[in-house]
């Protein structure tokens, strides 16, 4: 139940901040008692749309401490969306 905790707020902070997650692809426990997230992110949607292009989808990396608050994310990596990814 705790993992489903962090995912709910790790997509309420995105959708309030960044943009709403596509997906979330990881999470895991760090070793000072926080916690791990990687996030995949559909960005620029309405440019993409407009343009007929494949959306892009941006992977973050976000990390939460001990009371499952984010404190820090930053942006790893833009892809094609049909592109095969590799997991950061």
């Amino acid at each position: 139940m705790e993992i489903k905790k962090i995912m709910q707020g790790v997509n309420d902070f995105f959708a309030e901040n960044v943009a709403p997650p596509h997906k979330i692809t990881s999470v895991e426990a760090t070793e000072d008692e926080g916690w791990r997230v990687i996030v995949e992110v559909i960005e620029e949607r309405e440019y993409m749309k407009k343009y007929a292009k494949d959306e892009m989808l941006g992977t973050y990396e976000c990390f939460l401490n001990k009371e499952k608050e984010v404190i820090s994310f930053k942006r790893l990596d833009v892809r094609y969306r049909s592109a095969i990814g590799i997991e950061a």
